[in-house]
């Protein structure tokens, strides 16, 4: 069971070693980096390389680390008992499993994905830093104990909205992706068209990696913004000529709400490119 990226995904040594290295050490794999570097689609790719299910749990603001256990429908069991319901007997049919149970009990190993680990409260990961670790739980209402049939291949991934704990850190294997060099950055191009022209190319990512380092960005766009971009660029048929301005400070880049998502940035540009005229007047 071993990853060497897919022909959908463009995968670095280094992550690949990383994928790798959390399958062999039977540890969850953090992935940290840039939003929009792919972090979330890896679990997926890793998924269909390996031939395995992919179990997906998005974490959100209000998640609770007991909800990817389970949860105990108290209410459905109340309003049953009162209709009378002879189910209300057999407490196990309100009890809904969550996304680790259902890998715990699947019947090969599967990838588990925890998206956004750090969109949670603080305590959601050391909550669920022994069910990672001895990969069992124990359900209070009904009294069984939940051991993971084999190990599932973890992937968590993390936008650096705060820190993670160290315990937590600990038990996991760590990569940070980083952010596709030109070169990556073509053959990722290549993979989502591959019949692209080489200069359209060459010239939207000289403007895409000159617009990443403009002072002041408070977004900087990431891959997926520069494909959404490449897509408007041939769908409109934009002249090359128009992305040839030598520097993106001169002019705002065209279709560039594909790749400015805040108004700050824009009025940045607007202002730039004021300036700039001025100074050739």
């Amino acid at each position: 069971m071993r990853f060497e990226g897919t022909s959908s995904y463009v995968a670095t040594d280094d992550l690949k070693v990383a994928v790798n290295a959390a399958i062999v050490l039977e540890r969850p794999l953090l992935v940290k980096g840039e939003p929009g570097t792919g972090k979330t689609v890896l679990a997926q790719e890793v998924a269909d390389a390996i031939g395995a299910r992919l179990i997906e749990w998005h974490v959100k603001s209000t998640t609770r680390a007991q909800q990817g256990l389970y949860e105990y429908d108290a209410v459905a069991r109340l309003r049953d008992s009162q209709l009378g319901d002879p189910k209300v007997h057999d407490i196990a049919n309100y009890i809904r499993r969550g996304k680790l149970w259902t890998a715990f009990v699947a019947e090969e190993r599967p990838v588990l994905l925890i998206d956004e680990i750090d969109k949670a409260d603080i305590e959601f990961p050391n909550d669920l830093l022994q069910e990672l670790d001895r990969m069992e739980f124990h359900v209070y209402e009904t009294g069984e104990q939940i051991k993971a049939r084999q190990r599932p291949v973890v992937i968590i991934t993390s936008n650096n909205e705060k820190e993670l704990p160290d315990a937590f850190l600990r038990r996991c294997f760590f990569h940070y992706i980083r952010f596709p060099d030109t070169e990556t950055m073509r053959a990722i191009v290549d993979v989502h068209f591959p019949g692209i022209k080489p200069r359209l190319v060459s010239e939207a990512l000289r403007m895409f990696y000159e617009l990443r380092e403009v002072p002041g960005l408070k977004k900087k766009p990431s891959t997926s913004e520069l494909i959404d971009w490449l897509k408007l660029l041939m769908a409109e048929d934009v002249d090359l000529d128009t992305l040839r301005e030598k520097d993106v400070r001169k002019a705002i880049p065209p279709l560039h709400g594909a790749l400015l998502k805040n108004e700050q940035d824009v009025h940045l540009f607007e202002r730039l490119a004021f300036m700039a005229r001025r100074d050739m007047r």
